[in-house]
């Protein structure tokens, strides 16, 4: 494999939105952490998963927007392997096919290492399916969820209440409703790195047919959403720390509301998309910031 080649791959699997997994899977373990239940080779495995469905994800995605030509030269997004003429249909349908095979590879063993019951087993089972399923089918297939503007509900379910609860049971084997209020900050914040991607190339899927939240809204309403997003994560983390940790230690991550603010200005002043290019990657990476010192002020308050 060529240097080139390996480049073009690692484009297309988007290191930039990686952090959204290990955002994740920080928070479902800290969480596991601070009721009494942790384990290292479940979060780590979980963190392997969790890393190959968000690949799996944004090679599913550039596969079902070249089908559908919603990727073209006129996005302002960075072009893909597939877009500029380096890696054909056929290889990028061969990538989505070996990391689905890692991904069950993980997944087994995540399960064997995890599972208590034969509920559990199934349960998981099940929900690693749907996962696979939902990675691909948004951009993916006749009727892909992504172009009928329900991209940021699954993006909620899955990388957030799911992912997040997912984590804690699998290390718990129980289910404490207060666990749901870090799932759904990290949810609402996985959402705001997929709003700040519809805003930015809002007016090419208008064009290509696909209707996501932000062409429904308009780009006005959708500034105002994104801030809705922000606010509603952070006060999901607040809620959390304000029920169950006597420490100030468990509002470790009020340091990264400045920086989320700063970043809520600068989406909310930008009328030019190309401007929202860098805002993507910056994004993922307040997304996972504020997940990290939410886990690490969870450990320091034990």
């Amino acid at each position: 494999m060529t240097q080139s080649t390996i480049k073009t791959w690692l484009e297309t699997a988007r290191p930039r939105t990686l952090p959204l997994a290990l955002a994740i899977i920080f928070t479902g373990s800290a969480v596991a952490y601070w009721f009494g239940y942790f384990d290292w080779t479940i979060t780590i495995l979980c963190l392997l998963t969790a890393t190959l469905l968000q690949i799996l994800s944004n090679f599913a995605n550039d596969y079902g927007d070249f089908q559908k030509g919603s990727d073209t030269a006129e996005r302002i997004g960075p072009l893909r392997g597939i877009q500029k003429g380096h890696m054909t249909e056929a290889q990028l349908r061969k990538g989505l096919i070996v990391t689905i095979v890692l991904i069950l590879i993980s997944g087994f063993a995540l399960l064997s290492t995890a599972y208590q019951s034969m509920q559990d087993l199934i349960v998981f089972i099940a929900l690693g399916i749907a996962s696979i399923v939902a990675a691909i089918a948004y951009t993916v297939g006749k009727k892909p969820y992504g172009y009928l503007g329900l991209g940021d509900l699954f993006v909620f379910l899955f990388f957030g209440l799911l992912a997040v609860v997912g984590t804690y049971y699998l290390q718990a084997h129980n289910i404490n409703w207060t666990v749901f209020l870090p799932a759904s900050g990290c949810g609402f914040l996985s959402v705001a790195v997929l709003n700040i991607n519809n805003m930015r190339d809002i007016e090419q899927d208008r064009k290509a047919g696909k209707y996501t939240l932000v062409v429904r809204l308009g780009v006005d309403k959708s500034r105002v959403y994104h801030w809705m997003l922000l606010i509603s994560g952070i006060l999901c983390y607040l809620l959390f720390s304000s029920i169950n940790v006597n420490s100030i230690w468990g509002y470790l991550f009020i340091f990264a509301i400045p920086l989320l603010v700063k970043h809520g200005l600068f989406v909310y002043r930008s009328k030019d998309p190309l401007l929202l290019r860098p805002m993507l990657g910056q994004m993922s990476l307040l997304a996972l910031l504020t997940n990290v010192l939410f886990s690490i002020g969870l450990v320091l308050a034990k």
